[in-house]
């Protein structure tokens, strides 16, 4: 029982009132007690989740960074030894510490020349490899590409020719900075050997359909901060992404470049080879770790 002073003294009234009042508060801060310490023991100790429940997650999360040296689903294309499953100009072309090395010099001129991956058609698939370029020129990765059509300029300072060898089609751009118009190429969408040239700049995303020019979209960034990504005379990260008509670039987990491109029947969208150009003289580009994922 509480005691108050002032309260009607036992047996009148007023005391028993105060009696039953005391009475129930007791009970109430008991019960709001055990209560409590039933949560804290809940909190500390969570029941554990039966066998194959889903885990709970909150609807607002960031996803999970890509993990590019994850190959699950991807299969390797260049096996870093030889050249036995590629077809191009061994003058041009060989394997050096574990990647697929193209050359060109003054007494090897080169204006464009290009290794494809034999035996392998794709056009929805994820591609993943590393690309460095040294001493000047470029290079690009062909993708849904084609073979033995006919080129768009004539030989130069007498270089031999092998239509079989020359790729027509989609490019993932790769540049060695040798200007700032050369630089900025690096991450663009670019249409080999075809009246569309540069379809999307790097930081463009570009619409085109049946009929249609290249429109721009949106932007990702700035051309130029972008080139900031890019690194020299080292190492860089390509991720190719073709999904239908849409198609993306990624170097080193930056996206350059997005084309969607809603015509059927254009050259962009048409299954076809992978494979690796040299482009200029002189030039030097080198080619390791290529996985792909094919989707179809």
């Amino acid at each position: 029982m509480i005691s108050v002073k002032g309260a009607e003294g036992p047996g009148q009234p007023g005391g028993r009132l105060l009696g039953v009042r005391a009475g129930y508060l007791s009970m109430l801060c008991a019960v709001w007690f055990a209560c409590a310490g039933m949560g804290l023991a809940q909190a500390a100790a969570p029941a554990a989740p039966q066998p194959g429940t889903p885990p709970t997650r909150s609807q607002f999360h960031e996803p999970a960074a890509l993990d590019f040296s994850d190959h699950t689903g991807f299969t390797q294309i260049f096996d870093g030894v030889s050249l036995n499953d590629w077809a191009g100009d061994p003058a041009v072309w060989h394997v050096e510490n574990g990647a697929i090395v193209g050359e060109s010099s003054k007494d090897n001129y080169v204006s464009n020349a290009y290794i494809w991956r034999k035996d392998l058609i794709a056009k929805d698939f994820d591609l993943k490899l590393e690309i460095k370029c040294e001493i000047a020129g470029g290079s690009g990765i062909q993708y849904r590409s084609q073979t033995g059509l006919p080129w768009g300029h004539a030989p130069r300072n007498g270089e031999k020719r092998n239509l079989d060898w020359m790729m027509t089609g989609p490019q993932a751009d790769f540049w060695y900075p040798v200007n700032p118009l050369h630089a900025s190429y690096t991450g663009q969408f670019y249409s080999e050997n075809s009246p569309l040239g540069i379809v999307a700049w790097r930081g463009q995303v570009v619409h085109m359909g049946p009929g249609q020019p290249p429109t721009l979209v949106g932007t990702i960034g700035d051309r130029t901060e972008l080139g900031g990504y890019v690194k020299v005379n080292d190492w860089n990260q390509y991720e190719i992404i073709a999904r239908g008509g849409t198609m993306i670039h990624i170097l080193n987990g930056q996206v350059m470049a997005v084309l969607i491109d809603d015509d059927p029947a254009s050259s962009n969208n048409q299954p076809g080879k992978i494979g690796i150009e040299l482009e200029s003289t002189p030039a030097k580009v080198s080619v390791r770790n290529i996985w792909i994922k094919k989707l179809n």
